[in-house]
This record gives C-alpha cells, sequence and structure tokens, in this order.
C-alpha cells in the first residue's frame, strides 16, 4: 500500500488532484475563449510560418522574386482553406474535423483512412514543432553544442507530455505571453524588412522587373509556371494546422460555432499576413540558405545587421526564442486534437474503447500518452530533421484536407435543392478541394522517393489495423446479439406475470443478498442474473443493482449530456428492479457515473454492505473459446479489478463466465 500510495502523491504532484466532473462551472473553466484557442490550437498554423515559407523559397532555386507569386497564392490559399473550414464548424458544431466530416459524408471507410491520416499528422505536428523549434533556438547557439539538439527536442516532448496530462488549460496559459511576443517580434521583423525597402520603392520596383524578365528569359513561361508552382506545393507546410480549430470544436467555450469562426479568423489572418511579410522580407534582403542555421535566423540577422551590436543580438535572440516557444506551442494541438481523434474513432469502435475513457483530471490519458510516445519514436527515428518529418507531415495532412472538402462539395450538391447559398458554399469548398488536391499529388510526386513512400506506407498500415479491428468488434457483437434473445424472453415473461396480482415483495436486510454488476439492461447482464438463479436457486431473497455509467470522450460534452447519462443509467437499472419485482423478489439498484468504473463500485460498496450485510456480488464476464492477447487488448476486463478491490476489503465477489 505504501508504494501505491507513493505513486499516487508523485502523480498528484506532477498532473495535480481529480476534477470533478459534476460540478456544472467545470466546462467553463476548462474550456478555451478564442483568444485561448488561437494560442492552443491556431499556433499550428502560425508555427507554420517557421518553416513552411522557407521550404518553399529555397525551391526557387536562384529565382527568388518568383517567391512574389508563390507568396500571394499561399497567402490566398490559406484564407480559402480556412473559409472552406467555417462551413465545416457550422456542419458539425460538436468537432471531430476531417474523420467525422468524411465519416458522415462519403462513407466510414473512407472516415477511417482520413482519420489515421489525421493520427499521423498529429504525431507529426508534436515532432516538427518541437524539432523546428530546437532548429531556432540553435540556430543562434554555438555549432559545438548542436549535437544535443536531438536531446533537447526530446525533453521538449516529455515536457509537454506531463503538461497536457494536468490539462487543457494549464497547458495553454504559461504559453501566452511568449506567443504575443512571436507575433510582436515577427510584425516588427517584416514591418521593418518590408518598409526600409518601400522607402527606395522606385528602385526595387525595376530591379525586381529586372529580375523576373531574366528568370522568363532562362526559364521560359512554362519553367517559370513550373517553378512556381513546385515552390508552392513543397511550401505545402505551410498549411497544416488550420484544420486545427474544427477538430478541437469541444474544447471551446460556448457558443462554440461562434467561439471557433473567431478563433479560425484569427489563425487565418495572422497566418497568411506572417507568411507573405516573410516571403517578401527573404527577396528584399536578398536572403540565402546557411547550414546549421534556419532561413529566418539569417534573415533576422540580416534585418538587424545595421543595428548596434546589443540591440542586434537581443532582438534576434528574443525573436528566435519565441519561434521556439511557439512552435512548443504548435506541439499542442498534437496533444489536443489526436488523442480527440483517437477517442472519437474508439467510439466507433475503429481502435480501443480504452482510447474513448478519461482520466480523474477529465482528460483522454492513453490518447495523450501515445500521442507523446509516438512522437518520441519519431523523434528518435529521425534524428529531428525539419526536412525530412515535412514531407511526411504535408502528405498526411493533405489527405484529410482532400477527403473532407470532397465531402463538403458532395453534402453541398445533395443539397442544393434546400441550401439558399449552395451554389457560393460548392464554391468555396471546390477552390479547396481543387488546390489540397493538387499540393497533395505534387507534393507525392516530388517527394516520393525522398521520405514520402514511409508515410503512406505508416497510414495504410493504421488502416488496415483499424479495419482488423472494427472487423474483431463486428464478430463479438453479432456473437452477443444471440443473447440479446434473453431480453426479449425477459420483457415477455414479465408482461404474462404482470397481468397476475402479486404481492409486494418485502425487504429483509437480513436475508441473503445476491448484489449484480450490470452496464445497461441487456442479455449480458440478464445471463448473470438467471446464471445466479440456476446455480444458487432459491438461496437469495433481495437482489441488488450496481450500475456505473462511465463519463467519457462521448459523453463528456457538457452538464447536459452529463445529466442525460446519469438518467439513463438509473432507467437501465431500474428495469432490472421492476423486473425482478414481478418475479416475487426483493430488489433494488445503485447506481452512479464517473471516468473510473472501479472506483465509483468502490464507493458504493460500503453503502450496500452496510444495509444488507449477508451478501454476494456477482459479475459477468465474456469467456472467448480461443482467448488471444488481443481479446484482452480490445476488451473490458474491469470486472477483475473490481474482484480484487472488494476481496481485500474481504467482500465475497464470483464472477460468472458468459462462454461467446
Amino acid at each position: 500500500m505504501t508504494i501505491i500510495s507513493g505513486l499516487k502523491r508523485t502523480k498528484r504532484l506532477f498532473i495535480g488532484g481529480s476534477r470533478d466532473f459534476r460540478d456544472s462551472r467545470i466546462f467553463h473553466s476548462i474550456s478555451l475563449s478564442a483568444f485561448l484557442a488561437w494560442v492552443g490550437l491556431g499556433s499550428d498554423g502560425l508555427s507554420s510560418s517557421c518553416y513552411g515559407p522557407a521550404e518553399a523559397f529555397k525551391a526557387l532555386q536562384g529565382h527568388p522574386t518568383l517567391g512574389i507569386f508563390v507568396a500571394i497564392a499561399t497567402g490566398l490559399t490559406i484564407l480559402i482553406i480556412a473559409s472552406s473550414y467555417s462551413h465545416i464548424i457550422e456542419l458539425f458544431p460538436s468537432g471531430g474535423g476531417g474523420y467525422l466530416v468524411a465519416s458522415k459524408l462519403l462513407s466510414p471507410e473512407v472516415g477511417v483512412v482520413s482519420g489515421s491520416a489525421l493520427l499521423i499528422d498529429y504525431v507529426l505536428t508534436i515532432t516538427i514543432s518541437i524539432a523546428s523549434g530546437a532548429d531556432a533556438i540553435f540556430s543562434f547557439l554555438p555549432h559545438s553544442l548542436y549535437e544535443y539538439k536531438i536531446w533537447f527536442a526530446v525533453a521538449g516532448v516529455i515536457t509537454l507530455l506531463i503538461l497536457n496530462l494536468r490539462g487543457i488549460k494549464e497547458a495553454v496559459l504559461p504559453l501566452v505571453p511568449v506567443f504575443l511576443l512571436f507575433v510582436l517580434t515577427h510584425l516588427i521583423a517584416i514591418a521593418y524588412a518590408i518598409g526600409t525597402h518601400l522607402m527606395n520603392a522606385g528602385a526595387v520596383y525595376h530591379e525586381t522587373s529586372a529580375e523576373l524578365t531574366r528568370s522568363f528569359h532562362s526559364l521560359g513561361l512554362f519553367g517559370v509556371l513550373f517553378l512556381i508552382l513546385k515552390a508552392y506545393s513543397l511550401g505545402a507546410g505551410t498549411f497544416t494546422g488550420i484544420e486545427a480549430v474544427s477538430n478541437g470544436l469541444p474544447v471551446l467555450r460556448e457558443p462554440r460555432i461562434h467561439t471557433a469562426k473567431k478563433t479560425m479568423q484569427l489563425m487565418a489572418w495572422s497566418l497568411s499576413i506572417t507568411v507573405m511579410g516573410l516571403i517578401t522580407a527573404y527577396i528584399f534582403l536578398d536572403v540565402s540558405d546557411t547550414p546549421g542555421k534556419t532561413l529566418n535566423a539569417v534573415l533576422f540577422e540580416s534585418i538587424t545587421a545595421s543595428w548596434n551590436g546589443m540591440a542586434s543580438t537581443s532582438f534576434v535572440w528574443i525573436t528566435l526564442l519565441s519561434e521556439a516557444v511557439l512552435l512548443f506551442i504548435a506541439a499542442q494541438t498534437g496533444f489536443l486534437d489526436g488523442p480527440r481523434v483517437l477517442a472519437n474513432m474508439a467510439l466507433d469502435n475503429w481502435l480501443p474503447k480504452k482510447f474513448a475513457t478519461l482520466s480523474d483530471r477529465l482528460v483522454t490519458e492513453r490518447g495523450i500518452l501515445v500521442m507523446g510516445l509516438a512522437s518520441f519514436v519519431m523523434m528518435i527515428a529521425s534524428q529531428g530533421s525539419v526536412d525530412f518529418l515535412i514531407v511526411l507531415y504535408s502528405i498526411n495532412v493533405f489527405i484529410t484536407f482532400t477527403l473532407s472538402q470532397l465531402g463538403m462539395v458532395r453534402h453541398w450538391w445533395i443539397e442544393r435543392k434546400s441550401e439558399k447559398e449552395w451554389v457560393r458554399k460548392i464554391l468555396i469548398n471546390g477552390i479547396g478541394l481543387i488546390l489540397t488536391t493538387f499540393i497533395l499529388l505534387s507534393v507525392l510526386l516530388l517527394k516520393f522517393n525522398e521520405g514520402g513512400w514511409i508515410t503512406m506506407v505508416i497510414t495504410g498500415l493504421l488502416v488496415a489495423l483499424a479495419f482488423f479491428i472494427k472487423g474483431h468488434y463486428n464478430k463479438t457483437y453479432e456473437t452477443l446479439k444471440r443473447l440479446d434473445i434473453i431480453v426479449e424472453a425477459a420483457v415477455i415473461s414479465g408482461t404474462d406475470i404482470g397481468e397476475k396480482t402479486l404481492p409486494e415483495p418485502v425487504c429483509d436486510p437480513k436475508a441473503k443478498t445476491a448484489a449484480i454488476l450490470v452496464n445497461g439492461f441487456n442479455g449480458l447482464g440478464l445471463h448473470t442474473l438467471f446464471s445466479i438463479s440456476r446455480l444458487f436457486s432459491g438461496i437469495y431473497k433481495n437482489f441488488i443493482f450496481v450500475e456505473v455509467g462511465p463519463v467519457d470522450a462521448g459523453n463528456f460534452k457538457g452538464a447536459d449530456e452529463i445529466g442525460h447519462l446519469n438518467e439513463y443509467v438509473k432507467s437501465e437499472s431500474d428495469k432490472y428492479v421492476r423486473y425482478m419485482k414481478e418475479h416475487g423478489y426483493y430488489a433494488e439498484a445503485f447506481t452512479a457515473i464517473g471516468t473510473d468504473v472501479v472506483d465509483e463500485i468502490s464507493k458504493l460498496v460500503p453503502a450496500i454492505t452496510a444495509r444488507y450485510p449477508d451478501i454476494v456480488f456477482f459479475g459477468g464476464q465474456l469467456v472467448f473459446t480461443r482467448e488471444s492477447l488481443l481479446d484482452r487488448w480490445l476488451h473490458n476486463y474491469t470486472v477483475f479489478a473490481v474482484q480484487q478491490n472488494l476481496y481485500n476489503q474481504g467482500i465475497p465477489f464470483l464472477i460468472l463466465p458468459i462462454r461467446v
């Protein structure tokens, strides 16, 4: 017990104490306002300006002035994709993002492809954001320290993992000042770079025109178009993160649609302005790639070259530090939205149901741990290489983008007779579909041999695993349907007996009592009940039904949802009570709801045993003909944990097998 209590104290120290989901104020206190959502979710998009524009600019291969066209196209694309995702927010106010859109508007099978791509994308969001942040910091440190960059990045993953286990707001609030510092320093840098050159607008115009003319002469019209499109598509990392708001709607403050749209606007305009400003600054200051330094680091050094030493060094340091921390903030998106996608897919039986459970801090703890561990492995495997990671990253996010836009186009076409503004909406989503499809195919073709095939293999394996798990659950549910015949028989027998007049059963607390764990009025619970009647005929005079409704990611969406769960649990357990009373036995129900079923049952036990001292607890457990490790992983074995807990208190507990 000392070891267990010590572990609990350690957990409480790092992660914090439990939260009360029954508190009606909890949903307000842990949700994010539009501003905090801009920091926690929008930072993923804004942080992509630290590497997306640089990748696009480097692809221009000695023709920097063509970056003007890339900047304009990129800025417009950001606004178009953001606008199309505003439509998704309206249509799916409960969130779910690309997974839910593809599942509902195309098919569940297409949805699992989108969801799997999203999961890989969020793992890479964490990895690339932290790796890029480490690059920003080490760009200004002595080159001899560069070998420690990977360990700094790994430490970043672990730190954010612990913060997110504490809760959403706790992970975001400490990062707000640095987020604002990033916005301020980058606005100053962009304004200074462009402003100083606009003062000599005539010379800049003639020089730019001359360079454009030389590019057209050396490459030809089609060569110029190809290079612009290539740079535009290779800068695909710029657009990542735009979908984060629609995925994370459940963590936003009410009214969620209004908060989400406001957050989307803040993110879209801040990202568009920053990206266009940075690419323009690259052109004006003739920035070139320097080994060991990010392109932004080179830009900031060029901007401050004419300043005095202390001011120059301080500004570059502060700006790069704000970039690094913003990239760390951006990794939050992976920890916020990744576990939510895992939970949604688990609720639809594509992944183990355990991923939908909440911890006592009201976060999807298992999902956060999986995202953190996967990012840790990816960081070590890639050695924190941003150039490599961005290829994997861009492909997955544009798979989801493309499927989401396709689903929305199909939806507006189907609803064209009932939706007055269907033309405008289908036009926006249609343009988004064309752009995202073009970028996806371009990156796949251009970067297939440089890592593109790896992300396709990983995503394909995850999709295959999801289909395998779904098949297993479907097979199990088909088997369990046979037990539901018992429910029909029970209802019929209860109706028949109800026509007769039976005396009201009298409670004798000192009589032998059977307490049965149930999870709804179903074949599983009735099978357990009938097994007790068959094995211990006439022994038990009282029947107690204990039911706990699990509060998980599927119903933890508001006080109303929690209330509905509580009512549902009571109504289901009352069906058992009525059934037993109709058969002449005294029955009573004890119910609760909570994030930890075992813990909630333990809280109910003292009251039950105090009222009925001569009591034995029973629980039914599915037993597979050929149980495998997968069966143990995918199915609930709560009954064994309850048994162990009651044994420690000296309370008898029998498990009755239900063979399937």
